[in-house]
């Protein structure tokens, strides 16, 4: 029997989705100040964002945070970025037990290079000419073949997801 958004009630959807990445060419260029920014945007705002909300969140809500395919990976030239990245994995999948228990799922998105406004400002002339071509299908995502993944997850049609990851990523295979 397939429930109706009457039945639920009001269901809640966080999604966490902030990021800052700068291009870091060596360890020896990032400095407290650069990495604890990085980390304050990425990471430390999902943390105190599901902390505020999911008190007030109901049962069949749910929780999506941002993650990405460099969490998977890694990125020599973005090392604060993908550390965080990988910080957002564990954060989801350490999250996603307790959150069940109060009927609430946390999972999360994976994109790989998706085109957005800041990515001129992130890389360089040649970098973007060429963003996007390292993977299978030699082209950047655009960001409406990644909101299909938050939809899903946001959905009853994924009622039966927790802890879980999508990859809108142009064909990488990554591993768990």
């Amino acid at each position: 029997m397939q429930k109706t958004v009457q039945e639920f009630g009001k269901l809640d959807i966080l999604v966490n989705n902030a990021a800052v990445q700068y291009q870091e060419p060596s360890l020896e260029e990032i400095d407290a100040a650069r990495l604890g920014e990085v980390f304050a945007t990425n990471i430390f705002s999902m943390f105190y964002f599901a902390k505020a909300a999911t008190p007030h969140m109901k049962p069949g809500s749910a929780v999506i945070n941002t993650t990405s395919i460099n969490a998977y990976k890694g990125n020599s030239s973005l090392l604060s970025y993908s550390t965080t990245k990988g910080a957002i994995l564990a954060f989801t999948r350490s999250l996603a037990g307790p959150m069940l228990e109060k009927g609430i799922r946390v999972n999360g998105v994976a994109p790989g290079p998706i085109w957005t406004p800041f990515i001129p400002d992130a890389f360089g002339g040649e970098n973007v000419s060429n963003f996007g071509k390292q993977v299978p299908m030699q082209r950047p995502g655009q960001p409406k073949e990644v909101a299909p993944s938050f939809v899903f997850l946001a959905s009853e049609d994924a009622s039966y997801m927790a802890g879980q990851v999508l990859h809108p990523n142009g064909g990488v295979v990554v591993g768990a």
